[in-house]
């Protein structure tokens, strides 16, 4: 089974995500988006069309979205079968954090790595 496919984005906790995000659209030139993060788009031999994106989004430092964990940051990887993964990590005996979600941007779902750091699975919609 294909397990990982890539990164599908980087969260991590600010003090003042959008003071951060100013700091980097000027500086770095991150092209952050009023919803507060930026996706960048990406081409690969196997993707000519560029059609994917790795997200980059600073959260409030009082989020709960990375619950259990208590890490400051949160990685996003990209998956091929998400259902089929979560089956298999929870046969191998990983701690799966609730269960997987539907929605319009995907499936998701979450396990929890040996250091408590809260890892999110993202399968893409169809076509992306």
């Amino acid at each position: 089974m294909q397990r990982v496919t890539g990164i599908g984005g980087i969260f991590f906790k600010s003090r003042d995500p959008d003071a951060l995000a100013a700091w980097y659209r000027r500086h770095l030139g991150v092209d952050v988006q009023p919803w507060g993060g930026a996706a960048f788009s990406w081409v690969t031999p196997d993707n000519p069309g560029g059609v994917g994106t790795t997200v980059w989004t600073a959260f409030k430092a009082d989020t709960e979205y990375f619950a259990p964990s208590s890490a400051p940051f949160m990685v996003n990887y990209r998956v091929a079968d998400l259902h089929g993964l979560i089956a298999a990590l929870r046969d191998e005996g990983c701690q799966v954090v609730g269960e997987p979600q539907d929605s319009e941007y995907g499936k998701f779902g979450w396990v929890l790595d040996p250091d408590g750091n809260k890892i999110e699975l993202w399968e893409p919609p169809a076509g992306q």
